[in-house]
This record gives C-alpha cells, structure tokens and sequence, in this order.
C-alpha cells in the first residue's frame, strides 16, 4: 500500500465491525479514566497530588492511542486486502507474458517449416497433407485454436478451422508481416477470424526455400479466451469476492473472468501505485490494484496490457477470520510477537503504547504502597484506576491479537497462493518443452536425414544447422541434439561451445529403450531429474521424442533430445515470485523432499529439505499453510503440490509430481514464557504486606513495594562503557519535574542471576529501586503489579540462612501454592554490587533448592 496516501479512515470503518467495535470500547474507557480523574481532584486533591501527572498522562495516552489502534486495525486490514488482490492481478499479467513469450518463438519456427513454405510458394499442391501437418502441430501446441497459410495478396491458402472459413483478408497484419523481419502481435477485430470480436495473432512471412523471396504469411491464431479463463480458474477462491480483469493500454477491459459483474469493452478505474483510496465503477466503491508487465526474457508483452483485480469495498473486509495463533503454542506466540517491529511496524506501535499503560498502573500502585487511613479515598481511586487499567489492558491485549491474527493470517495466504504460482510457472513452462519435443520430431529434414542409411557430412551440418536455429529461438535449452537408432549423437546445437563436444557419444540405454517405445507422435519421454552429463554434470530434465522414418511412419530412426536449463530457468521462477524479499526463500521439491531447485545457498540442488511428512503426501493441486520453526527462526510455510497444465500431467500419461515450498522469516526464536506473563494472582489480600511484582527469565519475581520506586521505559537507558561489573548495561535519568537531574546505573537482573545477557525487548522495563539512599535501575522482561500478600503466605527458602547471603531468601506461595514468587534480597543485592571485588558471576547458586521446593510445593 502507497504510505504517501492519506488512509481516510472514516471510509473504510462502516465496513469494519470489528474494528468499530475496538474503537466503541477505547471510547468508553477514555471516559473513564476521565471521570477517575475529575474524581481525584474533587475528592482528594491534596493526597492524589502525587499520582494527578501520572493519571493526566494516562489520559493523554489514551487519546493518542485510542486514535492510533484504529487507524493501524484499518491500515492493516487495507493493507492486507490490496496485497491479496495486487498478487493476483500481477499473476494475471505476468503469466499471460510468459506464455505469449512462447508464442514469439513458435511463429519463428513454424514459419520457417521447409513443407510449409514449399506449398505457400507453390512448388507443392497437396492442401488435405498441409492442413494434416498443421493440425498436427495444432495438437501438440494446444493453445492455438486456428492456424492460416496466406499468399502476399492475402489470399487464404489453408487453414484448421473448418468452422469458420475465411477465404481471403484485407486485414493491414498481412502488409505489415510482409515487409517485417521478425514476428507481429495483433490484438483486435480481423476478418481473420469473423466469428469473434477481438482476436490474438502472432504471424510472421514465409520465404521461398532456394530463393529466398517472400512468398506468404503464417498466422497462429492464440486461444484467448480459453486460456484467459483458464488463468482466472486457476486463481479462483471458494468464496469470490473479486474480479479478475485484464486490460489494454487504455484501461479497457480485454479478458474479465466475471461478464457479467464486468464486461469486456468497459472502461475501468485504475491504480497503478497502490493507493488506498476508493475507486467508483458501476455506481460501487471498490478496492483495485493494477500491474503492467514485468517482462520475461526482455519481452513485454502486448502494448500496454495490465492485470487488474477489483473487489468492492462492502465486502472486502468480509469472510472467515483468521485463526493464526490458536495453531501455535503461546510461547511461540509471545516469541513471535517479539518480532513486530520488523514484521509489522503498526503493530509494535500498539504493544509499546500498551506497555506505557501497563508501566502509569504499575507506577501508580507502588507509589501509593502502604498508605492507609485518611488516604483510603486515594486508595479507592487507585482500585478504579487498577481495575480500569485492567480493562484497558485486556482491550489492548485483545485488540493486539486481532491485528496480530491479521498479520500473520495475511501472511500465511501469500505463503499458500506464492506456492501455487510457483508450481503453476513450472507446469505451465514445462508443458510447452513436452510440445517442442514433440513437434521438433516432425520436422522433416530431420525425419528424412535420419532414414538415410549413412549420413555424411552434409546431413549432419544441415542438422546441426537446423539445431542451432532452434536453439536461438527457444533460449530455455542449454542444447538440443538428435541421436540416430542405436542411440549415437549424431548432431548437437551449441555443441563444443566451452565444453567437449557430445557428438559421437552414446545416450543411456534405459533412455533410448523408453523412446523406440514410444507409441506415436502424441507421445514423449521425459528423463529423471538427475545429474547429467549433457548438463555438465548437474541435474535437470531431458525432454525426448522419437524420430521416424517419413516413408514408414511407424519405425523409429532416431530421436531428438531437449536440455532444460533447470538451473537458470527454476531459479529465475523462485526469485521472480519472492519478489526480492530478502528475510525468504522458496524451493522446488519432489515426492521424497529432494531439492530440485533453491533460493537458500545452505539447501542446494539434491539435498532434503527438511518438511513435514504429512505436506510431502498432500494431493495434486491442493496446499497448505502455517507457521514453523525453521533453522532457528519463527517462518511462514506455504506449500503447494502441482497438478499439470492443459493436458500435461493430467491426461498425457506423464506423472511428475513437484512441490513448491515458501518460507518467508519473522526472526530469530526467542524463549519467552508467555503464560506466566499472563499468570493473574486470584489469592491477594488486602492489609497484608505489599510486594512489587515483575518478569525475569520467564518467572515471576518480587521486591518489597517500599524498595520500588518507579517503573521507566527501556529505552531511556544511555549506554555508558567504563568497565566494571559486565551486567551493567548503562545508566538512565532519574529527572522529575521541580527536581534537579539523577542518575542511576542500571543492571541486567536476568545477566546477574544466570550468566548471559538478556534481550532489550519492546515490553522491556527498567525498575529503580532504592535502598537507603542509594538507588538503582533493575533490567527487567515485564512488570505484573503490586498485590498484597498474608504473613502467612510468605515463607524461607530451605538454605536461606545458609552463610554468605543469598539473592533469594523467600518465596511466596500464591494461588494456593500453584504459584511461587521469588522474592529478592535487596539487602544482598545492594551489597554485592557495591563491592568492587565481588566475582562476576551469577547470583543464583541455590537454583537447585529454589527448585526443588517448587516441587515439594
């Protein structure tokens, strides 16, 4: 989505009931931190004095953030929408440039047919062999549906369609074909085909075989409409909510995969840069996403022909909502949430507002500690304030979790839809390298040279000639040879061009038993992907057909081999539909989990991916979607198995079965006890004793409320290298307004009790605790809050009169002893950090008894 663009909120929110009602609830719960507020100041001015900045500051919160989660709720859900869309409509044009990319190089090839342009010449007569040959070239490439020979008058000399004859054409392609070199792309109306109302040809003109004159023209007539409703098939939901369209240069639609919600002809509202506005067409508000080509091998395409999806606004937002995080464990959950900022900017926004909310509760219940008496109406309000702050912060736990659903629901369709692309490029591609075998078998200086029973050097030079042109035309081969009967290469095109040359060696018997089988012209032989040495030792696919005798169409006299140049031509797939992602990768594998193709350098061609068993076994055509753990790092899966294209794979007997797996990363995987973060104390009193509650290493820990002092954000530590003690990580600014500046270091309790550093997250606080007239910051994961616990509940760990002093000397049973707060030993921890020849090592040598009172507990 254009970030440029002023997202006008107002006009997506009457289409958004969930995000209408987030936006009700922030409301109602600013107005109550309001009244909480009015209630202060006329009930208590003099002892809520204290808490009155940090109230107005939750106020003023609140304001920002009621504002910024809707608007980020909105953002996203458009977002997501216009992303779905916009990788469709790319689809659409990309893959309609793809295959008429083929068609350039048939036209070539077709054109140069030596019978073809004997008969346009007028040097043979026999129309029922020529229409023959055609129609058989017509049922290897099943994309056209009319194939014409012309004169240069225009004059029709043959052609398929018996159905729709034409017997001449003033139709200006024929002029401009004649006095062109290369190939010409028209796209309209043509008495070339009167029964349909716009029409694709690719023609080319035809020389004379000696002369060199030109003589006519060949017209491949391209199936549009099929294949345009194929392409739309192809994409299509169970649920369509959309309209897949194709346009031309001036926004007119060519190819709509609905008529009858929009019709060929119409003219349509565009948006090429992502915008998030609305769009009219039909009296209708829709969302649109439009794409030009790309380009494929330097081709472009038709002139300005685009690919374009629109859905109306009033359903857009609709639909079954996702379920993302219900499949996952919290804690992963948590650890992938801790990623938000690079995944999802609003996001992160939203957890670090709520965490301000989190931090002016939790600060103003330890400034309030211990007060009773005359301050019971402050502490009255401090109840509305922790219950209000409560609420709030389920609202914004709840909302989170909403747009986190979106987010990552969001991404895991474009993992699934990303796979099927990918598949359906490679069967798409694939199948046109069964039809150039199998065609290139039929040419018949190939099937007339091979019946000889010796060539001599100017059959092989007139063959590998022949190659050589072939392979300029269809630049996806590394080489194409032919091979007589015994299996000896006898020609090849590119052949000793920076390798040795293969003419003279022998094809693999298994291969050549497979093509002397082969029933007929229809059929072909495609080798294993392995390792070959007609690919320099790498592995790809061999696409065979046999050659037979012109005079005995039955004997097979050789046969005709095609290298894929699977290196380039997958990898150039995988990378075009990551789409220069850089935190992804995207492999081709089979049936075993063996790489064929790979964007990841540590994964290469022939290693195993390693996957879940079950995706392995999916059928053809369907895919799945989720969230894994891969290589240390939280990742979106998608992954798609092939299902063929046309009639390849499908009915042609052919069986190869390709799966296309995406991972798109999140980060690294982080340890992070989400439940005990969540952990709600249901037993805390009132008039017992008060502790400060916080996160460290996943647990719950405690200090004595009368050492807390305040809470501050994580990012307001300054770095400072001086030496010292490794867990000091910097120093932070103790400044109140009316005060003069302090400062205080701050220490990574987590660092201090096991060793190694803990992470500086969003939700990260400092605590400055004071003992004495001494303070210091403690690094902590998360605050929880300060509950009042009985005498009774509060007991001594087992070795805590142990000599030395220990960091934990009790614990507190809460919960009914489900739960054990550790409590620190502010006194011990003051005095190991002061001393200047205290070890640096960790301060938790009674972990063991720690645990094994949890269990006795």
């Amino acid at each position: 989505m254009d970030k440029s663009t002023p997202l006008q909120i107002d006009n997506f929110l009457p289409y958004m009931r969930d995000v209408t009602r987030c936006e009700q609830s922030l409301h109602e719960l600013n107005l109550m931190w309001r009244m909480i507020e009015a209630s202060a100041k006329m009930n208590c001015p003099n002892e809520a004095k204290a808490i009155l900045p940090t109230m107005a500051a939750t106020r003023e919160g609140f304001n920002r953030l009621e504002q910024e989660l809707v608007t980020s709720l909105v953002r996203e859900k458009v977002a997501t929408v216009l992303a779905k869309i916009g990788a469709k409509a790319q689809y659409v044009i990309d893959i309609v440039v793809r295959n008429l990319y083929e068609r350039t190089a048939d036209v070539g090839f077709l054109a140069t047919d030596r019978k073809l342009c004997e008969f346009v010449a007028g040097d043979t007569d026999d129309v029922a062999a020529i229409r023959y040959r055609l129609r058989a070239y017509r049922n290897k490439y099943t994309v056209y549906d009319e194939i014409l020979l012309l004169d240069t008058k225009g004059n029709v000399l043959v052609q398929i369609d018996e159905e729709s004859p034409v017997e001449g054409s003033v139709d200006p392609l024929i002029a401009q074909s004649l006095r062109t070199a290369g190939y010409v792309q028209t796209f309209r109306a043509t008495d070339l085909r009167p029964s349909k109302k716009q029409a694709l040809i690719y023609s080319q003109r035809m020389l004379h075989p000696q002369t060199g004159e030109v003589v006519g023209v060949l017209c491949l007539c391209f199936n549009f409409e099929e294949e345009m409703a194929g392409i739309f098939r192809s994409l299509r939901e169970e649920e369509d909510r959309f309209n897949m369209l194709l346009l031309d240069g001036g926004n007119r639609v060519i190819a709509s995969a609905d008529r009858s919600w929009i019709d060929v002809g119409a003219v349509v509202p565009v948006n090429r840069d992502g915008s998030s506005r609305l769009m009219v067409y039909g009296g209708r508000e829709y969302l649109v996403r439009t794409f030009s080509a790309a380009g494929y091998q330097g081709y472009m395409g038709p002139p300005g022909w685009q690919g374009q999806v629109m859905i109306p606004v009033e359903v857009a937002f609709t639909g079954e909502a996702s379920h993302a995080l219900d499949d996952l464990g919290a804690d992963s959950a948590e650890g992938l949430l801790s990623h938000a900022r690079s995944f999802c900017p609003p996001l992160f926004e939203i957890m670090t507002a709520a965490d301000t909310i989190r931090r002016v509760v939790w600060n103003g219940q330890v400034m309030t500690a211990g007060q009773h008496g005359e301050l019971q109406k402050l502490k009255t309000i401090l109840e509305q304030i922790g219950e209000t702050g409560s609420r709030s912060n389920e609202l914004f736990s709840q909302s989170i979790r909403d747009l986190y659903q979106t987010v990552i629901g969001s991404n895991l369709n474009d993992a699934e839809f990303v796979s099927h692309l990918l598949v359906d490029l490679l069967d798409r591609n694939l199948y046109e390298r069964s039809d150039d075998c199998r065609w290139w078998a039929l040419t018949p200086e190939l099937r007339l040279r091979l019946a000889e029973q010796e060539l001599d050097l100017e059959s092989t030079q007139q063959i590998t000639a022949i190659l050589d042109y072939i392979n300029r035309l269809y630049t996806v081969y590394t080489r194409i040879f032919v091979y007589d009967r015994d299996g000896v290469i006898i020609a090849s095109s590119r052949d000793g061009e920076g390798d040795a040359s293969i003419v003279g060696t022998m094809l693999d018997a298994e291969t050549l038993a497979q093509v002397t089988a082969l029933r007929g012209e229809q059929n072909y032989h495609v080798s294993a992907f392995s390792s070959s040495q007609l690919y320099d030792g790498a592995p790809t696919y061999i696409y065979h057909a046999a050659i037979r005798d012109p005079h005995h169409d039955g004997m097979v006299v050789g046969g005709i081999g095609l290298v894929f140049d699977s290196t380039i031509e997958f990898s150039a797939m995988l990378q075009s539909c990551l789409a220069g992602k850089e935190a992804a990768h995207a492999f081709y594998i089979d049936r075993q989990g063996r790489i064929i193709s790979s964007t990841d350098p540590a994964r290469p061609v022939g290693s195993m991916l390693e996957i879940d068993p079950g995706l392995l076994k999916l059928p053809n055509g369907s895919g799945a979607s989720r969230i894994v753990e891969h290589d240390g790092h939280y990742a979106v899966m998608g992954c798609t198995v092939s299902s063929g294209y046309r009639e390849f794979k499908k009915t042609d007997g052919y069986v190869d079965d390709v799966l296309a797996v995406v991972f798109t990363y999140f980060g690294q995987v982080r340890q992070i006890a989400a439940k005990s973060r969540q952990e709600a104390i249901v037993d805390a009193g009132s008039g017992g004793h008060e502790f400060a509650t916080f996160f460290v290493n996943g647990a719950m820990f405690a200090i004595d409320a009368e050492h807390a002092q305040q809470a501050l954000p994580v990012q307001r530590i300054s770095r400072v290298s001086i030496g010292g003690r490794s867990e000091r990580v910097g120093i932070i600014s103790l400044e109140q307004q009316g005060e003069e500046k302090r400062y205080a270091w701050v220490y990574d309790l987590g660092h201090l009790m096991r060793g190694t550093p803990s992470p500086m997250e969003a939700a990260s606080q400092v605590i400055i605790v004071k003992h004495g007239d001494q303070m210091i910051g403690l690094l902590v994961e998360d605050l929880h809050g300060v509950p009042e616990f009985e005498a009774a509940q509060i007991v001594a760990t087992p070795l805590a009169n142990g000599a030395g002093g220990m960091l934990i000397t009790q614990v507190i049973k809460a919960n009914g002893g489900d739960l054990l707060i550790q409590v620190i030993n502010i006194d011990y921890l003051f005095a190991v950090l002061s001393d200047p020849l205290a070890p640096n090592a960790p301060l938790l040598p009674d972990a063991a008894a720690v645990f094994e009172m949890r269990l006795a507990a």
